[in-house]
């Protein structure tokens, strides 16, 4: 099984394309972004692996903005959180990574999560802001409005809207940030 996607940026010109794959011992999610940042161009090569229960257990990210450049290797390991082999404290309890630059991620948190129609549940996540190059907690919520539908909210960052979904489990339409291509 594999699914694929691309969308158009709205909020600045750019685009992502992710690929998802299923693997023998879990999934494989890769894609890229290129889009207008605030420091130049950006392009953006993301991976990120999970096993069959959809926990990410490793990352990568790495790409440029602007001049700088970048690399980085996530890892969720028993303990915790690593970037770059180094373990950050506090992020023990989080499951799953989210990719602040794509809306690729939201899938696999979704999968593991699957809650049903009318039920709300809170998905705190490693999330991995692009601009910071690092890793914090990002709390969500997500309210599932129907089959292919959920409102959602991350209060810290601050975004709410109600995220559409295509068949394949990728986001179609990200109210203001992202749109799925035909």
């Amino acid at each position: 099984m594999s699914a694929f996607a691309i969308w158009r940026r709205l909020d600045t010109p750019g685009h992502d394309a992710a690929l998802l794959v299923r693997l023998e011992r879990g999934w494989s999610l890769r894609g890229t972004a290129v889009f207008k940042h605030r420091e130049g161009p950006a392009s953006i090569h993301y991976s990120v692996e999970a096993d069959v229960a959809w926990t990410t257990r490793r990352g990568r990210v790495e790409g440029f903005l602007g001049s700088r450049r970048f690399a980085h290797a996530i890892e969720h390991e028993p303990d915790g959180w690593y970037l770059d082999g180094t373990r950050i404290g506090g992020l023990e309890h989080l499951q799953d990574i989210d990719y602040g630059f794509t809306p690729a991620t939201n899938l696999l948190q979704l999968r593991r999560a699957a809650p049903a129609p009318g039920q709300a549940i809170d998905l705190p996540v490693a999330w991995f802001n692009i601009d910071a190059g690092g890793l914090t907690e990002l709390p969500q919520r997500y309210l599932r409005r129907g089959e292919a539908s959920y409102w959602y909210t991350a209060p810290s960052v601050p975004y709410e809207g109600l995220l559409e979904f295509a068949d394949s489990g990728f986001i179609r339409r990200y109210p203001h940030l992202w749109e799925m291509e035909a």
